[in-house]
């Protein structure tokens, strides 16, 4: 396999990004090109007749997806070969089976090592199904604090919150994730704690900000005369330090094979979504990631939404030489969507070597940010439509609302107006404007695509999460790099180890090791103003 600049397609690409389409000229944005450049499953669109390609391009980019053999490694994924490692060095060395977590709904023949996976995934469903049904007879509990940091946290907030619409009556949920004192108080502050579990998330059982938290909010507990036994949930790999039955009101397991970032629909998210949702609506967020799943394994390249819309990213990112990528839901249930995509992308792809351990002589991994419309409109949108940088946009909108109540206002309605927003400003940028004044004149040429959906509901929500799960993955498959481990992590959590131990001599009177860049910074810290 020939490495990703190497590749015959990725020769022609760079020939062809030299003079790209320009979408401002009259007559290249036409009706006949938005409906052509268009790729469907159930329930989603991918527009993209609002990027810088044209059908010549796209060949290649195909092309590229088959050189590369993308789906030939998505399958292999699936499957549950070894793909997080770096050939050579010291690496993880495992399989990646965030798609196991979701395979229960369909009797198929599966790769033994995935068949495995899934068969670990639906014994954590059944226990859970199982203690959830304990509770609903209960009757105690109206709210859960989920506690975790990174993928224990981003992408399981995310959700709660696209999804509450559909919780069930009097069933909340709240997050502690920062270290910060003040964010664990006015969580903590704001429920009734005897009505209240807490769901403590950690695979290793050590993770130190979390951790932390968890001994803030049992320290409330014993405050308020209550055993924090009866109400905390551990969700941690099995033998882990917090798997103990003496500590915890239950205990549900998570693996090695499935990232953080990657683990919403594993049990990281599955209580608290249990708890909210129900067990039922929960199961409709997996049966969506797995379509999601067997789409982005079956389809062909041309009918693929996640390989065609990584494709476009890297031809924005490598071709165009775009470093910024701001993904804007018409919605305002995905108000932390993005925040889950930040890591979701720049944690699997922002990497300088590939999986040989080479540096790589190109981009990867974009600026990930973004914001719900239509407020950024109102904030950002001065600068993606004027300043001197194109940023590409991903658009994610729906056709009808979650709620069936909207009203019609001059002679319109609230989602008519959403969705007139998102196309309006989909081809304003693309085509831009022509004036006379330059302050009123718009370059165009803004690259955008908009991925269109029915409605925001369980079913979507793991669909949607699933797609850009493996529209990363592609890009990552395409560029040769591990899409799958996260050392970026950890060198800051070493130093910030051996600065905690500055602070506790200074308690303590114990001599610390040194560290003379971080005593630099107590000192100043410690000046009397």
């Amino acid at each position: 396999m020939s490495r990703f600049p190497e590749t015959k397609s990725a020769q022609k690409l760079q020939k062809l990004a030299s003079r790209p389409i320009d979408l401002s000229q009259e007559g290249s944005l036409t009706p006949k090109r938005i409906a052509e450049m268009r790729l469907s499953m159930p329930g989603f669109d991918l527009l993209y007749g609002t990027e810088r390609v044209t059908s010549e391009v796209m060949d290649a980019l195909y092309e590229l997806a088959e050189e590369m053999q993308a789906l030939r490694k998505m399958a292999a994924m699936q499957a549950g070969e070894i793909l997080n490692r770096i050939e050579g060095v010291e690496s993880e060395n495992r399989s990646v089976l965030h798609t196991a977590m979701r395979d229960q709904f369909e009797e198929k023949q599966s790769a033994p090592v995935a068949e495995e996976a899934s068969a670990m995934a639906k014994r954590e469903l059944q226990k859970l199904e199982g203690f959830l049904s304990k509770l609903e007879k209960e009757g105690r509990f109206t709210d859960v604090i989920q506690i975790g940091i990174g993928g224990s946290d981003l992408g399981p907030r995310a959700l709660y919150m696209a999804l509450q619409a559909f919780s069930r009556p009097h069933r909340r949920a709240h997050f502690i994730s920062n270290v910060d004192p003040d964010d664990a108080n006015a969580v903590l502050d704001s429920v009734d704690l005897k009505k209240t579990l807490v769901v403590v998330v950690s695979k290793s059982g050590s993770t130190l900000e979390t951790l932390t938290n968890e001994e803030f909010a049992r320290a409330r507990f014993h405050k308020m005369g209550l055993d924090p036994k009866e109400h905390f949930i551990a969700v941690t790999g099995e033998k882990s330090p917090m798997d103990d039955p003496s500590r915890y009101l239950a205990s549900f397991y998570m693996w090695d094979f499935v990232g953080g970032r990657y683990s919403a629909t594993s049990m990281v998210g599955a209580v608290m979504l249990g708890f909210t949702l129900g067990y039922s609506g929960f199961s409709e967020v997996l049966k969506g990631a797995h379509a999601m799943d067997q789409h982005a394994l079956t389809a062909k390249p041309r009918e693929n939404l996640p390989l065609t819309a990584a494709l476009l990213g890297i031809w924005n990112r490598n071709f165009l030489h775009l470093p910024t990528v701001a993904i804007i839901p018409y919605s305002q249930a995905l108000i932390r969507f993005p925040a889950h995509l930040q890591q979701l992308d720049m944690e699997s792809n922002g990497k300088r070597i590939d999986k040989e351990g080479s540096p790589v002589p190109f981009s990867t991994g974009p600026v990930i940010w973004g914001e719900p419309g239509t407020n950024g409109q109102h904030s950002f949108y001065q600068l993606i439509h004027q300043g001197t940088d194109p940023i590409p946009l991903e658009f994610i909108g729906f056709r009808k609302s979650q709620h069936p109540t909207d009203l019609q206002v001059h002679s319109t309605f609230s989602q008519e107006k959403l969705l007139s927003n998102l196309f309006a400003q989909s081809i304003a940028l693309a085509a831009g404007q022509a004036s006379s004044n330059p302050n009123k004149f718009f370059p165009g040429n803004r690259p955008n695509r908009i991925l269109l959906a029915d409605r925001l509901d369980p079913f979507t929500a793991g669909a949607l999460l699933a797609y850009y799960e493996h529209k990363v993955a592609f890009q990552g498959f395409i560029w040769n790099i591990n899409s799958f481990d996260q050392e970026g992590v950890q060198l800051g959590k070493v130093l910030a180890l051996k600065i905690l131990e500055l602070f506790k001599a200074k308690r303590t009177k114990e001599a610390p090791a040194s560290f003379p860049l971080g005593e630099a910074y107590l000192k100043i810290l410690n000046e009397k103003r």
